[in-house]
């Protein structure tokens, strides 16, 4: 039971980043916006929080600048994209470039103690390091350690996908919402502000997966800054969106499939102590082959899903589209 239990709980730890991109970019598509810059927001959201954190060694302040940094990134992509049309694939893509390079170069500089002495040697940092728990509740037998002793973005992610899954369905500026990401014309014509609502939706979907980045650091990296910190989550993250089929409820098992499959290499011998009659044999497969799983099961995803019917729940129409106002 202890295998199991130590295996589900990585698999939680892994899969919050994923919830955070994943929920981050469901916001921004019911708004109608493709934005391929996942994996950048990330990046933003990991050097910017990482960067604050460190100097202040305050949780709140690392948390609020991850989001601030990453937003700053969703804002550019809106300006782009909406004010000005940009095709929304390429402006993604580029926010990805651009937001990844960034990260590695200051990351490297602050991990260096080349430019800003209040980071130690190496690029440690104290602040949300470890799992801190809830008192009581994490000393109850296997679920205090499965369900209460995670860091505070754990339980921060799982409100944020639950309360923005009500806020979409249940409330009326929700619905403004969805209905600007199904048809621009038609929202418009009933008089919601498609600009704005596209705008703060955008800024505040990039915002929440630059959350997910500073996770990934200061949590499953402990804290030490390293050029492989976010490593194709964002990319899983955007794929996610498809298997949750654009809900932020459905996001929160699909984050912690991906992140099972994340940890198997790491974690394969919890599986063989639990089952060894039915998995004496995981050790035996390279450890490459599960290194590319997430990957490939990325790509399964994104094939599956092209080639099913459309039904309820699947993307928005409008997403990817720009709108031009004088053709509605």
């Amino acid at each position: 039971m202890d295998a199991i239990i130590a295996f589900l709980f990585e698999a939680i730890r892994y899969g919050t980043p994923l919830l955070y991109g994943t929920v981050g970019e469901i916001v921004t598509e019911k708004a109608g916006s493709l934005n391929l810059g996942v994996e950048g927001l990330m990046a933003l959201g990991a050097i910017g929080g990482f960067w604050v954190g460190a100097v202040t060694d305050s949780i709140i302040l690392g948390i609020l600048a991850a989001f601030l940094s990453a937003a700053l990134g969703g804002l550019v992509y809106s300006v782009l994209t909406v004010t000005f049309q940009a095709n929304q694939n390429v402006t993604g893509l580029t926010l990805t470039i651009f937001g990844v390079g960034l990260y590695e170069f200051i990351g490297a500089t602050l991990s260096a103690n080349k430019v800003f002495p209040e980071i130690k040697e190496g690029g440690h940092i104290e602040f949300m390091k470890s799992d801190s728990g809830i008192p009581l509740l994490e000393d109850i037998p296997y679920i205090g350690k499965l369900l209460f002793s995670h860091n505070i973005l754990v339980y921060l992610g799982l409100i944020l996908a639950v309360g923005l899954w009500f806020y979409m369905n249940k409330t009326k500026v929700g619905l403004k919402l969805r209905a600007t990401g199904e048809n621009y014309g038609a929202a418009d014509a009933c008089g919601v502000n498609v600009t704005l609502y596209r705008y703060f939706h955008i800024i505040f979907g990039a915002g929440i997966s630059g959350v997910g980045g500073l996770y990934l650091g200061v949590i499953i990296n402990n804290g030490k800054w390293n050029p492989g910190w976010i490593n194709g989550y964002g990319w899983i993250a955007v794929a996610l969106v498809i298997f949750a089929k654009w809900s932020t409820s459905r996001a929160l098992y699909g984050s912690l499939l991906f992140g099972a499959l994340t940890i198997l290499n790491a974690r394969k011998g919890n599986l063989k102590e639990a089952f060894p009659s039915v998995l004496g044999w995981v050790d035996k497969i390279p450890d490459e082959f599960y290194q590319m799983l997430p990957f490939v099961i990325t790509l399964v995803v994104l094939v599956v899903s092209s080639i099913t019917s459309k039904g309820k729940g699947d993307q928005p129409s409008c997403c990817g589209l720009n709108y031009y106002r004088e053709d509605r």
